[in-house]
């Protein structure tokens, strides 16, 4: 215990020793009005809690001074409040003990603006000519402030007037007329500058002085009334008063001399205007001179009273109970108009529930009597404007006839009714599954009624009205029942082909309250062959023969609603193939060269080029188009190197091929050394040309009897009579199944090929039907005709592996669209190319319906095959040569084609295969549009 005892003492000698404080307050200059900070900090801020004096007593908390931490923060010295001594105090929670700083003040400088006074004599009646005038400054501050003086804005030198500094006064010894003016002083600080806010005036009269009587006052007239301003002065012996406009004469005849003729300037000094025009306003000044002394100026304005226009009627809507205030905007005039409110022709009252507010008409609290017309006014000597504001109290929306569950027959007008009765007029809107109605086929009543022209299957849904106003708003429910009518699904189309000895279809489908019966019969009333086979809408012909062809009708009826028919008109067809199909060429520049082309089918196919993606103008230019469909380019040059497209058609189908077209230049080889071998060469050129010639004529001559003999065999076989013309040969007229390209017509008319999309089966869409589990989405490439176009990935089965497939949606409702999307698919179920995409199957399990086709990268490759005709004549005409070249070429293809012998490639040229593929356009893959259809 004794220990302790010793240690307590030293403990608290340490935490006070440590116990300090960082920063104490200073005394500081400080300027009256401005901010400062006395500072008050310690070295262990941990529970210490501060607190300042002033003058000995305690500084409490105010919004001009108050503790911001230990500090004590002055937001505006006051020169009085704040004079005396500060001193901080610190104490801790812990011990109780209390530590001060030493004092410390403010040196407030300060400077207070005062008056100009009158210190001698003692009143201005007492001022006299040459008696002496004492002005006193009373501006004080702190420091002592320094003064100057100043008359009518201009600076009093101490050389020239007696000014006591100290004292801060203006002494004038002799006073005198010359001496009135305006006295002001200014002073200075170190607290800033200041000057006199209320001056003296010395006014010595002196009877010699023009003294003004009566002043002129500032007019407002209307246009063309007169106006008047009397101006009248007193001096011994009588002034004289002049007149000035803007700074001139009135009598100034040389630009005044309109405006004298009506103004009169009267013995008094009064000056007229008669009739005031715009040009007449601005500043007048009447002006008298004494005989000594400057002269006196008095100055009055002239304007023309004028209002402008208010705004338009305004209209606006309260809720009752609430309070409303609408601001009269006042119109700019002169002089300020008048402006007051209105009701019933009476002026609202300044007191009540409904009163005027300045230029606010205020309702506090609204109630239904307050609706009507209230009327703004503004007047003044211009006139009178008005503005009317139209107070309507919203009431809350009460049912007049609900929307009720509703039964509406397809393609037929429906109705469904929301009125209510509200003040104003109650805002009805309508909803289809709780989404705001924007279809076309809708139409909006002013009285609530929801109009659906045409009705569909699918505006069978829940809606929802909506009548509102300012004060509420209410909302009903009712459903709607689509009563289907008896329809095709989808219509059969008009116009539709089969091809002869296959397997073909005509398929009828319908709908209606009832299942509908659907039966197919002939549009003449024969009867249907018994080998043609109906079920379910579908008539099926096992073998397709030229007896099928003709118009079908499909009948649909069931018990209620009757029967609806639709007539098909069936042609027979052979569809189109190639007999003859372009081959990849190499040739030369500046060559010609014949790109093979030929068709058949029943009616005949119509044949068109295609370079890319541009149609060749044949018979046009170098491109020239022959009579069996072939295309002879003349004078060819690299720019016709590309792929090129033999487009064939008829009423019923189409199909294409292509082939790839290179232009070569004809290799030069020129040196130093063949010039010196120029004579030898020359012998073996000459030698290899004569040899090559007996040849030539030698093979040609044999093909010429060998076609002789062909033609001839031809024509004992058919029983035909006549000669062909030779140039037929010459044109690559090749035989095919029994036709020739000959038969083959130039131009032939496709004006139905729409109806060549729907000749499939019931059973080809099962063969094509593809899971749609097995089809994974990657992206969307774009918009088709039908809808969204997909690129995916697909397995047919699960031993197959997934490949990329381009999907193409049905997402339209129409039926026209439905039925051009089946024709699509029945399409590319047909067409079996290798250059076409092929249909790789459909999804019909739901909807939104998917066309599944192949998907590939366009490939841009060729065979370059060059057939080389050395056409060396040294011995026949020119016009011999060509035909037996021709000739020639012709029947060189007509071998490789038999015997499918290897083709020469020029060196530098490269042998692919050509492919032609769809592209990965929306438009390009999924709906192919034939060329000729188009033009």
């Amino acid at each position: 215990m004794p220990v302790l005892c010793f240690l307590l003492p030293i403990v608290i000698l340490v935490q006070a020793a440590s116990f300090s404080f960082t920063k104490e307050p200073k005394s500081q200059d400080a300027l009256h009005g401005r901010s400062a900070m006395l500072r008050c900090e310690v070295n262990d801020p941990q529970g210490v809690i501060y607190s300042w004096k002033h003058n000995g007593e305690k500084v409490t908390d105010s919004e001009r001074r108050f503790l911001e931490g230990g500090n004590l923060k002055f937001t505006a010295i006051d020169r009085t409040l704040d004079s005396g001594n500060f001193q901080c105090f610190a104490s801790k929670n812990s011990t109780g003990e209390e530590y001060h700083t030493g004092e410390t003040s403010f040196n407030i400088k300060w400077l207070e603006s005062g008056m100009v006074s009158l210190k001698s004599p003692e009143s201005e009646a007492e001022i006299q000519s040459s008696s002496q005038v004492v002005l006193q400054c009373n501006i004080d501050g702190h420091p002592r402030p320094t003064n100057r003086w100043h008359k009518d804005g201009a600076l009093l030198s101490e050389k020239s007037y007696k000014i006591n500094n100290k004292d801060r006064t203006l002494t004038l010894p002799n006073a005198s007329p010359d001496d009135n003016g305006v006295y002001y002083c200014c002073v200075k600080n170190a607290a800033g500058h200041a000057c006199s806010n209320d001056n003296f005036t010395l006014n010595i009269i002196d009877k010699s002085f023009p003294q003004p009587v009566v002043k002129p006052d500032d007019l407002v007239v209307m246009r063309n009334e007169e106006a008047l301003f009397h101006c009248q002065f007193t001096a011994e012996p009588l002034p004289t008063v002049e007149w000035y406009h803007e700074n001139e004469p009135v009598a100034n005849k040389s630009r005044y001399y309109t405006l004298i003729q009506f103004k009169f300037v009267f013995y008094n000094g009064s000056l007229l205007i008669t009739q005031v025009k715009q040009r007449n306003t601005g500043l007048y000044k009447c002006v008298a001179q004494g005989p000594c002394g400057p002269p006196v100026s008095l100055e009055a304005s002239l304007r023309i009273a004028e209002i402008e226009e208010m705004m338009p009627k305004q209209s606006r809507v309260f809720t009752a109970d609430s309070l409303e205030r609408v601001t009269c905007r006042a119109p700019h005039g002169h002089p300020e108009p008048e402006v007051w409110w209105e009701y019933a022709g009476q002026r609202v009252p300044a007191e009540g529930r409904v009163r005027q507010d300045g230029l606010d008409l205020i309702f506090w609290p609204t109630r239904g009597e307050d609706s009507g017309t209230y009327t703004c006014f503004a007047q003044n000597k211009a006139g009178q404007r008005k503005q009317e504001l139209t107070v309507t109290v919203a009431t809350k929306p009460e049912w007049i006839q609900k929307p009720a569950d509703s039964q509406l027959e397809e393609g037929r007008a429906g109705y469904l009714h929301c009125h209510t009765r509200a003040t104003p007029e109650p805002e009805v809107t309508w909803y289809r599954n709780m989404q705001p109605i924007s279809d076309v086929r809708f139409k909006l009543f002013s009285n609530g009624t929801l109009c659906i022209n045409n009705v569909e299957v699918y505006d069978g849904h829940l809606y929802s009205c909506e009548s509102k106003t300012e004060a509420g708003k209410l909302n009903a429910q009712a459903r709607v029942y689509v009563l289907e009518r008896l329809k095709f699904t989808p219509t059969p189309q008009a116009y539709q082909c089969l091809e002869l000895n296959k397997e073909g279809h005509l398929q009828c489908s319908a709908k209606g309250r009832q299942t509908p019966t659907i039966r197919w019969l002939r549009t003449d009333g024969s009867d249907i062959p018994a080998w043609v086979e109906q079920k379910g809408g579908t008539l099926h012909f096992s073998t397709v023969t030229w007896a099928d062809a003709g118009n079908y009708t499909c009948l649909a009826s069931n018990s209620q609603q009757g029967e609806i028919r639709a007539v098909v008109q069936l042609t027979v067809a052979v569809y189109v193939a190639f007999k003859l199909k372009p081959e990849n060429m190499t040739v030369y520049q500046g060559h010609t060269t014949v790109l093979h082309c030929q068709a058949t089918g029943d009616p005949l196919p119509f044949i068109q080029w295609k370079k890319k993606d541009k149609f060749l103008e044949a018979d046009k230019s170098r491109f020239q188009k022959m009579p069996n469909g072939s295309l002879v380019v003349h004078d060819v040059s690299t720019e016709d190197t590309g792929s090129y497209t033999c487009i064939a058609g008829n009423s019923c189908n189409i199909a294409h091929t292509s082939t790839e077209l290179y232009v070569v230049e004809k290799p030069v080889q020129h040196s130093l050394a063949d010039d010196e071998k120029t004579p030898y060469k020359m012998i073996q050129t000459i030698g290899l040309s004569v040899g090559a010639a007996v040849a030539y004529i030698i093979i040609v001559l044999g093909l010429m009897f060998y076609c002789k003999q062909r033609r001839n065999a031809k024509r004992v076989h058919k029983g035909q009579d006549g000669d062909e013309q030779e140039l037929e040969c010459l044109n690559g007229d090749v035989q095919q199944n029994g036709h020739t390209t000959a038969e083959i017509q130039e131009e032939v008319a496709l004006t139905n090929m729409a109806a060549s999309g729907i000749n499939k089966r019931h059973s080809s869409h099962d063969k094509l039907h593809f899971p749609r589990n097995n089809l994974h989405t990657i992206t969307t490439l774009g918009k088709g005709e039908f809808g969204e176009v997909l690129l995916a990935k697909a397995k047919a089965t699960e031993d197959e592996e997934e490949t990329v497939v381009l999907v193409k949606s049905l997402q339209a409702r129409d039926e026209q669209m439905q039925l051009d999307f089946r024709r699509e698919c029945d399409m590319f179920a047909k067409l079996s190319h290798a250059n076409l995409a092929r249909l790789m199957g459909i999804c019909r399990e739901v909807e939104p319906h998917y066309m599944i086709m192949e998907y590939t990268d366009m490939v841009t490759s060729a065979h370059c095959i060059i057939y080389v005709c050395v056409s060396i004549c040294l011995s026949v005409s020119v016009r011999l040569s060509f035909y037996l070249s021709v000739c020639l070429s012709i029947c060189l293809q007509r071998s490789r084609r038999r015997w499918r012998s290897p083709t020469w490639q020029p060196a530098g040229s490269t042998n692919a295969t050509a492919v032609t593929t769809s592209s990965t356009s929306p438009e390009t893959t999924c709906t192919p549009s034939p060329p000729w259809v188009q033009q």
